[in-house]
């Protein structure tokens, strides 16, 4: 099978383990404590609505953002709450979820978490650069100063909070887990065989990464808050807030665009910025955790093969 007719995998990197998403599964894979990999399923509902979504380009990014952070706080949740945890306490934690809370109400609550999460961190990067550009007016009065400053400024806190972050243990194992997902993509759409030879000798940056979907909603803000004023200070602030959704469209075109032209002269080097800062938000993984991220996507195949050939007979 060429690379052009493979499907478009994704993944996440979860605590102590990686998350891949199919057409018709999610699958998560992590490392207990006593070295067993355990994993978690969840199946990809389809929802006609959000799929007609997605074939508008623009809103496309949204919904597929929304999505993803509904998803990857799921499966982010089923990460931290195992890896710890003796598997013979297993039975224990579900016990107690079913006592607490429906599992519908459940996963409801931990998806609005992780949409929330994301909205609130996106609205904290925005509106920060705003008040301190605004703080330096006297020294950068015009507009593009103001908004060549406020995206400076942006990029600034954004390599900060990564560099600071990737210093704490548990987060520069999830950038292990980060570069093993990479690896394991690059080595299945360069039509290797997953071992752990051949994972660990492919690259741990990749086009389609968040990282690099973050790093471009800096770039495009920039060009985007020039179709409106910096003045005064309270409609500043307020254009940014409802260009939001604008910024994230546009950097979601910006992300498939530079994935689909990648292996085009001159051209492919428009998705450079956002490898650039994967190297900040990937770390080489260990063979261990490279073993996790396999196993992970392994099942994946796995299961989206089974459904497949399910249908088929279905259809037959």
């Amino acid at each position: 099978m060429s690379n052009q007719n493979k499907p478009a995998y994704g993944g996440q990197a979860v605590i102590e383990g990686v998350m891949f998403g199919g057409k018709h599964h999610y699958v998560t894979a992590i490392r207990r404590n006593d070295e067993s990999i355990d994993y978690f399923h969840v199946p990809r509902k389809k929802q006609n609505a959000l799929t007609k979504l997605k074939k508008i380009p623009f809103l496309r990014g949204i919904v597929a953002i929304i999505e993803a952070s509904a998803n990857g706080s799921k499966h982010l949740n089923f990460s931290t709450e195992r890896f710890e945890v003796n598997p013979e306490e297993d039975e224990q934690i579900i016990e107690e979820k079913k006592k607490n809370d429906s599992k519908l109400s459940m996963w409801l609550g931990i998806a609005a978490v992780g949409v929330l999460s994301f909205f609130f961190g996106k609205v904290i990067f925005t509106l920060l650069p705003v008040f301190l550009a605004e703080f330096l007016r006297p020294l950068v009065p015009s507009d593009f100063g103001q908004i060549a400053v406020e995206g400076a400024f942006k990029l600034l806190l954004l390599l900060a909070y990564i560099y600071a972050i990737s210093f704490t243990p548990l987060i520069r194992r999830v950038f292990q887990y980060h570069g093993a997902e990479h690896k394991v993509i690059n080595a299945y759409e360069s039509n290797l065989s997953l071992t752990v030879e051949n994972v660990q000798n492919s690259s741990r940056l990749h086009y389609r990464c968040g990282s690099s979907f973050i790093l471009f909603t800096v770039i495009v803000g920039v060009f985007v808050y020039t179709l409106v004023p910096t003045e005064p200070l309270w409609s500043r602030v307020v254009n940014r807030l409802a260009l939001i959704p604008v910024v994230l469209g546009i950097s979601f075109e910006v992300l498939q665009l530079t994935n689909k032209v990648r292996d085009l002269p001159v051209l492919r080097y428009l998705g450079y910025p956002g490898l650039w800062l994967q190297l900040l938000t990937t770390k080489e993984p260990t063979n261990d955790q490279v073993e996790v991220a396999i196993a992970s996507f392994n099942e994946l195949l796995r299961m989206e093969k089974e459904t497949e050939t399910a249908s088929s007979e279905q259809i037959v």
